[in-house]
């Protein structure tokens, strides 16, 4: 018979000054309406009867910690919401839906920078909104901007079940679109502290998804962001970039879907990528139908990191490849170089171009255990080094396995075709790239020296389940049944793929003991 669940005396679980803190929070915490069709600027907003009509009000209101702004569903805004109050540890300040019907909609239409803002504040979640930015012309805007500047540490945000579309930014800058987090600060250096972003839906947004912002990266002026999670969102028809946290140690991006990436941008772009970072875990995500050729993978690690893991993600039909490993020269200002990037687990499935792309001064990088699916008629560069201020040093490919019912090709740079690259047989001047116990199925030219000594047998695509379920971004009510149904399909088909169940990690930060040099 199990034992009745007993709660602690308060007292063990808060000091007595912060648990009396907590309950005057809650004591003081007010709840207020606003609905744009039936609502009064001129009411006290207490009551679903009395609700103000405009974003405004709430912008000007000194809200306190615990205080809930409800935003009434069907009603619809051509104005910003700006939250710039803080809540506290415990007694957050809460905006989000109430009653029957369709989203409450902000529509920012170009009037402002962005639809919804959090500046300069801790302890705010956002949720349950519809939020757009459209307007004939393209410009700098945002859907839901999270900004921090000159403020030392912003804790206790949480952006959630969102239903971010229609951003019209310009795609001439990475530093607008869906859903940004910036952090800068010359005065005060700035960063976020427990940051997630969490089940929202992004659908045709300009340029970038989700995107990080920080202006402390160096190695000698360096301030990252911690616990920073993005999980569970759907990114669809993205002008450039699907995810980049930058500035960060120990983010974790964990079960998004990015489609159709570098769908408008010009220049560089891939699904799902970080630069600046320590110890990103990407991991359990889907990234396919990146449209550019200009990188163009599902997934990049990029300059200027250290300890990138990419485990248990599924990349498809994007047009450049599945993953790129690329740094240019290290250098004292803003770039050590990228080192120590693993690549685990894996499966790639009719990745176009190339699939792994060593570009630059990367080092101590280790591509294990993936599975690699080629489809017939497809010709590819199944791995090759490119050169950026340099060549790639040090890299392990061990116990992967290539399925090639096409062609895949090995070498380096000898050339370059627009965004394409030619290449000649061998890795130099790469140094040091090692083959271990990898598995080699079909036509492949130019084998690494672990492939050489097999007798390489026919490959012919064997029938499975690639039916990945999908999304329809017009209907968001179907979201959260969606998101569940293909968490399992993924598990379900890696551990096919793998031959091993999924076994997720938690992130892990740099140390104290350890400096970033």
């Amino acid at each position: 018979m199990p034992k009745p669940f007993r709660l602690l005396a308060p007292a063990l679980l808060f000091p007595a000054a912060s648990m009396a803190a907590a309950l005057v929070d809650v004591a003081r915490a007010e709840t207020y309406y606003v609905d744009s069709r039936m609502g009064d600027d001129r009411a006290d907003g207490t009551a679903g009867d009395r609700a103000w009509r405009s974003l405004a009000r709430v912008n000007g209101w000194p809200l306190q910690p615990g205080d809930r702004v409800l935003l009434t569903a069907g009603s619809v805004w051509q104005e910003p919401l700006t939250i710039a109050r803080s809540g506290k540890a415990g007694s957050p300040i809460i905006v989000g839906a109430t009653g029957a019907g369709p989203r409450p909609r902000i529509d920012a239409g170009g009037v402002a920078e962005y639809a919804i803002g959090v500046i300069d504040a801790d302890h705010v979640t956002i949720s349950g909104l519809e939020a757009t930015n459209d307007a004939p012309s393209p410009a700098p805007r945002i859907g839901i901007l999270v900004r921090a500047e000159n403020r030392g540490v912003t804790r206790g945000i949480r952006i959630s079940d969102n239903y971010v579309h229609d951003v019209r930014g310009t795609n001439d800058r990475k530093d607008n679109g869906g859903i940004l987090f910036r952090a800068t600060g010359r005065q005060v250096a700035t960063r976020f502290d427990d940051l997630a972003i969490e089940r929202n839906i992004l659908w045709r947004v300009d340029r970038s998804g989700i995107a990080g912002i920080s202006d402390r990266v160096s190695s000698l002026d360096w301030f990252p962001s911690r616990k920073v999670v993005i999980r569970d969102n759907y990114l669809d028809d993205i002008g450039g970039d699907g995810i980049v946290p930058r500035g960060t140690d120990g983010a974790l991006i964990e079960h998004n879907i990015v489609l159709a990436a570098g769908s408008r941008a010009p220049g560089y772009n891939a699904g799902i990528w970080q630069w600046s970072t320590d110890n990103s875990l990407i991991q359990l995500n889907e990234a396919a139908h990146t449209r550019t050729r200009y990188d163009g993978q599902g997934f990049d690690s990029d300059f200027n990191s250290r300890r990138t893991t990419f485990l248990y993600n599924y990349s498809h039909d994007n047009a450049g490849g599945f993953l790129l490993i690329c740094s240019p020269r290290p250098n004292d200002k803003d770039n050590l170089g990228n080192r120590g990037t693993l690549a685990r687990f894996n499966v790639s499935r009719n990745d176009g171009t190339r699939i792994f792309q060593l570009s630059g001064n990367v080092s101590d990088a280790r591509i294990e255990r993936n599975v690699i699916h080629v489809g017939p008629a497809m010709d590819v560069q199944m791995i090759v080094a490119t050169q950026w201020e340099g060549w790639a040093r040090k890299v392990r490919f061990a116990r992967n396995v290539f399925r090639v019912a096409g062609t895949a090709r090995y070498g380096s740079e000898n050339g370059r075709s627009g965004p394409d690259y030619l290449i000649r047989a061998g890795f130099a001047p790469a140094e040091s790239i090692r083959f271990r116990r990898n598995s080699y199925f079909g036509s492949h030219v130019d084998l690494p020296d672990d492939g050489a000594g097999q007798t390489i047998q026919p490959y012919q695509e064997i029938a499975s389940d690639w039916d990945v379920p999908r999304f329809d971004p017009a209907q968001p009510d179907t979201f959260p049944e969606f998101i569940d149904r293909h968490r399992n399909w993924m598990l379900a088909m890696l551990k096919r793929e793998l031959g091993t169940p999924v076994r997720l990690r938690q992130p892990r930060a740099t140390s104290t003991f350890e400096t970033r040099r």
